[in-house]
């Protein structure tokens, strides 16, 4: 009887924030790191699908950097970086989209169809969600870096994704991106999630992450921050206390907040449930950045 008043609390806790986050856009971003844990990712899409039964409109943006890393060794293709970026040739702009499209996304799709949601793909095979140009970057000195066929994030289709959205359908938003005369270009998959969350004016911003949130201490997972502002966040990644590959991640936040979303979250890809927890619980158990 206990065990079952306990779960009634729980629920009673979680519906004033399904009330509150009722048609309301989340935008939850997948990398590389998370896709390599079946558990993580069967995790993580039944609270995706959970978040649509009860109302919220959640949009899945997705990387797969280490997967294309093994299609790429798969194939004899050395990684070539300029500037400490990936170069992306040709070749690997092919695996890259096979990987991304016709594995990954195709692969969550999937997976939600199976967990009794309806979802599609939003990729250059289907319906095109991401506009891109060429990421044109300058060295130390100046001088134009050429990184290959990699872009960045110009407009998203959002009357194409709102379509989607307005008929209880989740998106699966692979990195892959067009230009306007149809070339494909390899995006980052963090400033990709910022974009689409931007564009759709989402309630949340959700990044998984391989540690608990923002950490003062590395080797603390105590140390987590909870609740931050954009203001102390700058100042983490001034004092190098966020670093690493930890930076372009909080920095897409920081962006994504800039431009109106009103929460990004970041929460641990390994604990299960971690984004309903951080959604619809009082406490939530990643980190909270808000402007």
């Amino acid at each position: 009887m206990q065990e079952a008043i306990r779960k009634a609390t729980v629920l009673i806790e979680a519906l004033g924030w399904i009330q509150r986050f009722r048609n309301k856009y989340v935008v939850v971003k997948i990398g590389g790191s998370t896709l390599d844990q079946p558990e993580a990712v069967d995790s993580l899409l039944t609270d995706v699908v959970f978040m649509a039964s009860v109302g919220m409109r959640p949009v899945i943006v997705h990387g797969g950097g280490k997967a294309i890393s093994a299609a790429m060794a798969g194939a004899g293709i050395v990684p070539r970086f300029v500037e400490g970026r990936r170069y992306t040739d040709a070749d690997t702009l092919k695996i890259a989209s096979e990987v991304l499209v016709q594995t990954i996304s195709a692969g969550i799709v999937d997976a939600l169809r199976a967990k009794g949601a309806t979802a599609t793909g939003l990729h250059f095979l289907s319906e095109n969600a991401l506009v891109a140009e060429k990421l044109e970057l300058k060295d130390a000195a100046g001088a134009a870096v050429d990184l290959g066929h990699v872009g960045h994030v110009t407009k998203v289709d959002r009357e194409l994704i709102t379509r989607i959205c307005s008929t209880g359908t989740i998106p699966v938003i692979p990195c892959i991106a067009l230009d306007c005369n149809g070339h494909r270009f390899n995006v980052n998959a963090d400033t990709a999630a910022a974009a689409v969350a931007r564009d759709l004016n989402v309630e949340k911003l959700v990044f998984l992450s391989d540690i608990p949130g923002i950490l003062t201490d590395v080797a603390d997972p105590g140390s987590r921050l909870s609740h931050v502002t954009a203001a102390r966040v700058r100042e983490l990644i001034k004092d190098g206390t966020i670093a690493g590959g930890m930076v372009p991640k909080v920095e897409a936040a920081l962006d994504a907040l800039d431009a109106g979303v009103r929460k990004v979250h970041i929460v641990d890809a390994a604990m299960p449930h971690s984004v309903l927890l951080e959604i619809y619980s009082d406490t939530g158990v990643g980190t909270e950045i808000v402007s």
